[in-house]
């Protein structure tokens, strides 16, 4: 099994420190799913967690100069990770004005993914600073366990309003509950509503759209009989919430919520050459 891959280009190489620095704040610990096109971030917590996962994808040719790898077999050329993304958000901050940086994956005493970070210095010489981060390697037998998580047939479908502004809703709300109700319809409304004894706070917002979700057939699937004004929703857990918006280092192109009453709210987050699904299950 190996794996080395070098970046250059500093875009690419704040871009990426960008990316691993959001997945950080989504996760404690992530399953790293390298192939020879994509890297994968991975969470997929059991619902004793509170059951959010979360799936990242990332082309490997937008961000790597060189990108190497040899899986443990020819016929399955991946290589399974886990690591703690915030050990490898900490090694990408050293270089923020790096000349190059190289990563690879070693075993001396465990198995580790290297990353040499290779600065400018004044005289010709140039200097090394080197990060070892420990890595458990996922077998072969557990890789199903990582699967893409499947998008659940969602009762409403609706594009976000800027993340700034829901997140300042957000943490306004989140000193009054624990809990928060999100509510959308096809209409392109959505509501974030908080209730409790005390007080019961509703934010709304109007003329978001709706993606255009095509069904297999070509017509389109959910729409078609439903009314139009109707909403679904589902109450989340605030921080998980929370924790999403204010972990957002990538400002997605494109932002959107799905929404399967009373079961699980799923976000997707694009931008160019990065895509992070989240998936917060709804509270009883």
């Amino acid at each position: 099994m190996r794996f080395r891959a070098k970046i250059v280009d500093l875009a690419c190489l704040n871009h990426f420190s960008r990316v691993t620095n959001t997945i950080a704040k989504l996760a404690k610990t992530c399953t790293l799913r390298l192939t020879v096109s994509k890297l994968y971030f991975i969470l997929s917590d059991k619902v004793a967690n509170g059951g959010v996962s979360m799936w990242c994808e990332l082309s490997q040719g937008n961000f790597f100069d060189e990108f190497q790898i040899e899986g443990v077999a020819a016929e399955h050329n991946e290589i399974y990770l886990e690591l703690v993304p915030e050990n490898l958000s900490r090694a990408l901050k050293t270089a923020q004005s790096a000349k190059a940086v190289k990563i690879k994956l070693t075993n001396k005493h465990c198995p580790c993914l290297r990353v040499a970070v290779e600065l400018p210095s004044l005289s010709s010489s140039s200097r090394i600073v080197t990060h070892d981060i420990p890595v458990g390697v996922i077998p072969r037998r557990l890789w199903n366990d990582f699967r893409e998580p499947s998008v659940p047939d969602f009762d409403v479908s609706v594009y976000l309003p800027l993340l700034k502004t829901m997140k300042s809703v957000v943490e306004r709300m989140k000193n009054l509950s624990n809990s928060i109700v999100i509510e959308a319809n096809l209409s392109g409304e959505m509501n974030l509503k908080i209730e409790t004894d005390l007080v019961s706070v509703t934010t709304h917002f109007k003329d978001l759209g709706n993606p255009p979700w095509a069904s297999e057939d070509g017509c389109q699937s959910s729409a078609q009989g439903r009314d139009l004004e109707r909403m679904a929703e589902a109450r989340i857990d605030i921080k998980k919430l929370q924790q999403l918006l204010a972990g957002q280092q990538v400002n997605p192109t494109k932002a959107l919520c799905n929404i399967v009453s009373k079961r699980i709210v799923h976000f997707i987050l694009l931008h160019e050459d990065v895509s992070l699904q989240y998936f917060i299950p709804a509270l009883a």
